[in-house]
Formats: structure tokens, C-alpha cells, sequence
């Protein structure tokens, strides 16, 4: 099941992994794998990427985090193909997903010359380019299909349980998830507070948007990591930050409600 009606479908360029997520499920969906045990699979791909950058192994950290971003698209994959969607498994997704951006980006200080501070800032500046792509992208799917129910533009009240998962789970989970994205959040929310009201967008502003998506941002560290240039990973992802202010002011100029 697609997650946007046909004419929503946009060239999505962070989702380059989509094909090998579902080549991985479709293998997975009739063995005893869960999308939670996928999305801890990924978790130790990333965490493979992080102890090649400490020790100089870069082009093996680009694959591993390339890998990654395959990976990462097979747990909402299999969950489609067993019809076990999750608020668990769509919290521990993006919980790992932070983590391991974070320690991305200090191993990448570990082993250069850059600040711990700048490091910090390219960190908040990487949060902030997913959090604005993923506001815009869920508006777009909660207008497109109704019954997308696990990922909604406003996550403030922890979420009743799915069947077949622990509401002690989703709870705690939640409550990890408000901790390390609400700030993010509220800050695209102020930047853009009626975005939501917008009926759709263009499948050209949505492609433009997918350079902030996750795979993209982990698709250009790869590339840099591989040519030689992680000294210029930490200052390219602050100055990629330009482009927020871009997008939303042409979200506000063209796409009213």
C-alpha cells in the first residue's frame, strides 16, 4: 500500500532505498522477522558506519550507512506487507534514527579538526532540515490517505495502541520521541503554523524538499566520506540550512489555503 494517493507522488529523492526495503521485506514477510527486529537491524548498520569513521574506514562507512537507509525502508515495508502497523515501531524508528545521526556526526568530529560546538550546531541543523520535511511530508499524506493513522502532523497526546503492541511501550517510547524531536518541532511549527491548512503541494516542491529528507542528507555524508572530504561534512550541513528559510517562504508566497 502506497503511502499517497497517485496524483500526490512525487520524485522523491531521499528514498532511494525504497527498492532494496522492499526486495528485503517481501524475503522477510513470511519468516518470524518483525518490522521492530528490521528496524533494530538498521540500528546496528549505522552503528557498523560509526566505528568505520572512527577508524578511517570510510568508504566501508558509506556503505554501511547506505545500507542503513535500505534497511530503514523495510520495517514500514514489512509492516504493510503483515498488516501489523505500530506506534512503537514508528517511534523506535525515528528515536534510532536520531541517535544515530548524532553519533554520525561525533565521530566525524573524532576524527577531524572541526569544533565540538560546530558539530553540535550541524546536529541541529540536520534535525531541524528532517523535522521540516517530515511536517510538510506527513500534511501531505494525512490529505492523501485517510487511513494513515501512525504519523500525524501534530504528535502532542500519546497515542492509544495499536493491536498486538504494549501500550506500556508506546507510551514510553512516545515520551522518548516528545523528548529529543518536540523542540524541532515547535520550532518548524512557529516558523510555518498554517502549513497544515494547505489542501496539497506541488509534486515539484516536494521533490526540491526531499534533499532535506534523511537518505538524501545520509546519501551526501556517504558521498563526501567517500571522496575525501569529511573535513567538510560539519560547515556543509550548517550552510545547507539556507534552504529552509527558502522553501518555507515559497510554501507561504504560492501555496495558500
Amino acid at each position: 500500500m502506497s503511502k499517497l494517493n497517485k496524483k500526490d507522488k512525487f520524485l522523491d529523492l531521499s528514498d532511494y532505498g525504497r527498492g532494496f526495503g522492499r526486495f528485503l521485506s517481501n524475503i522477510l514477510k513470511n519468516t518470524n522477522f518483525t518490522p521492530i527486529h528490521v528496524t533494530l537491524l538498521f540500528g546496528v548498520s549505522g552503528l557498523i558506519a560509526v566505528y568505520c569513521i572512527l577508524n578511517q574506514y570510510y568508504f566501508l562507512a558509506a556503505f554501511f550507512i547506505l545500507l542503513k537507509s535500505g534497511i530503514d525502508a523495510a520495517d514500514g515495508e514489512l509492516a504493510r506487507l503483515k498488516k501489523t502497523p505500530s506506534y512503537s515501531g514508528r517511534f523506535l524508528d525515528s528515536i534510532f534514527d536520531i541517535f544515530l545521526n548524532f553519533f554520525l556526526l561525533l565521530a566525524i568530529w573524532k576524527v577531524t579538526n572541526s569544533s565540538f560546538w560546530m558539530m553540535l550546531l550541524a546536529f541541529f541543523c540536520i534535525q531541524l532540515q528532517g523535522t521540516l520535511y517530515n511536517y510538510y511530508y506527513v500534511i501531505l499524506r494525512n490529505k492523501s490517505i485517510g487511513g494513515d493513522t501512525t504519523s500525524k502532523v501534530f504528535e502532542y497526546k500519546t497515542p492509544k495502541a495499536l493491536p498486538g503492541e504494549s501500550q506500556k511501550s508506546v507510551t514510553i517510547l512516545f515520551k522518548i520521541y516528545t523528548i529529543v524531536y518536540g523542540g524541532f518541532d515547535k520550532i518548524i511549527h512557529a516558523l510555518d503554523p498554517n502549513a497544515y491548512k494547505v489542501k496539497t503541494f506541488p509534486n515539484w516542491f516536494m521533490t526540491i524538499l526531499s534533499f532535506y529528507g534523511l537518505g538524501f542528507q545520509l546519501l551526501i555524508i556517504s558521498v563526501m566520506l567517500s571522496i575525501g572530504l569529511i573535513d567538510l561534512i560539519v560547515p556543509f550541513l550548517i550552510y545547507y540550512s539556507i534552504l529552509i528559510i527558502l522553501l518555507i517562504g515559497i510554501r507561504k508566497k504560492y501555496f495558500t489555503n
